[in-house]
């Protein structure tokens, strides 16, 4: 599998990210041809070969003509403030490619929806200022561009640095990262401090949060290629950002069943133990994977039991009634769990006391260990006239099996 691998250990930006994918082997005049389909005039976009900290890369320039104007549906935009709805028309109606053309629309969904959350609007009255530039719509949809050119299978990250200081934009002196930074990384992985300034712009949060599949700390991979896109801050540590075409090895399968179940609870103080017991038969009998009692202490200092019930999802239902009808509750909670567990086997074997039920769980595709059913076990310990303790050596020591 194709994996490109964004490695954000001095953050993102929108010009880093261009000048990476053509480190990487994106054809820059290819790229230029695709980004002139837009109807966008007074730009060109240069690369050049720079270092920072001794890492060498590729730097991408946006050089913008002064006073850039375009006209759109009767509208004359100069260069810096575009509402959203000026800039979908702009990507939507262009001819570069589609797949382009879809991730630019989305990464710019998510800024827009990131702005409207910071100034309380509606997201088609979003207005930019910074990331309407000319510049920032070049960098946007280029990066588009480079990454429908390569076309990886799924693109992986690591952790996002944002890094710390202030950040003068349009709307003042703001403490990093931005308040629209902030919202685009939200659900994803972050750390902060690990350089004096700025690190990770809202267009590079925009770039990863759409297009990232999956954020890695750990992989096993072949490296083909490696790309490195120069920032333009001189900080005591590289500013670069790296990407990485990978042949990622098959990842194992985990030796054990992942399943997401619902576990229901609820504290009951006035049921016999009869009663109690009743419950979790029908419990049972309505589908619970599993159920268990725990004692708890309850208002009033009273004792109480606190039942647990594990079940999947299509049970629910059954099990809510269950609760509510053969039980004194009149509430539960519910909450989402995830359960791990081996697989397991279940057979017959026999023995110097007839045949009995086994099961065997297996671990990594190999018994790990078995046991006799309780049941069985039971019979064997009343027909022997011997405790149960020691069918059970018998069993472990495997004198029990001929």
């Amino acid at each position: 599998m194709k994996t490109l691998h964004v490695d954000c250990f001095a953050g993102i930006s929108g010009d880093m990210t261009l000048g990476a994918l053509v480190d990487l082997g994106v054809d820059p005049l290819a790229l230029r041809q695709e980004l002139e389909k837009l109807d966008l005039e007074g730009w060109s976009l240069r690369f050049y070969r720079d270092e920072r900290g001794g890492i060498s890369g590729t730097n991408a320039v946006v050089d913008i003509s002064p006073e850039p104007q375009e006209t759109h549906e009767g509208h004359h935009h100069h260069g810096k403030h575009r509402s959203w709805k000026d800039i979908r028309h702009l990507i939507g109606h262009s001819a570069i490619r589609e797949g382009a053309k879809k991730r630019a629309l989305a990464i710019f969904q998510r800024i827009a929806s990131a702005e409207a959350q910071v100034h309380g609007q509606v997201v088609d009255e979003v207005t930019f200022h910074e990331v309407g530039a000319v510049d920032s719509i070049i960098d946007i949809v280029g990066a588009a561009i480079g990454l429908d050119m390569l076309k990886p299978d799924r693109i992986t990250c690591t952790e996002i640095e944002l890094g710390g200081g202030t950040v003068v934009c349009a709307h003042g002196t703001l403490p990093v990262p931005a308040p629209a930074t902030l919202i685009l990384v939200q659900g994803l992985p972050v750390k902060t401090g690990g350089f004096p300034a700025e690190m990770t712009t809202p267009t590079g949060a925009a770039i990863l949060a759409a297009s990232v599949d999956e954020f890695v700390q750990e992989a096993r991979f072949t490296e083909l290629k490696t790309g490195y896109g120069i920032g333009n801050r001189q900080l005591d540590k590289p500013n670069v950002l790296r990407l990485s075409l990978r042949e990622e090895a098959p990842k194992r399968p985990a030796p054990w069943k992942t399943e997401e179940l619902v576990l229901l609870e609820t504290n009951i103080d006035d049921m016999s133990a009869e009663a109690l017991g009743f419950l979790m038969e029908r419990l049972f009998e309505s589908g619970a994977l599993d159920v268990s009692y725990s004692p708890c202490m309850m208002k009033k200092s009273r004792p109480g039991t606190r039942v647990s019930v594990l079940a999947a999802p299509a049970r629910l239902d059954t099990l809510r009634r269950t609760l509510f009808r053969d039980s004194s509750t009149i509430g539960f909670r519910e909450t989402s769990v995830r359960r791990l567990s081996l697989d397991r086997e279940e057979g017959r074997v026999p023995g110097p006391w007839g045949e009995v039920r086994q099961k065997t769980v297996f671990f990594e595709g190999k018994p790990l260990r078995s046991k006799i059913e309780y049941e069985d076990r039971c019979r064997i310990a009343r027909e022997q006239g011997i405790s149960l303790e020691a069918v059970e050596g018998l069993c472990q020591s495997g004198k029990f099996q001929r």
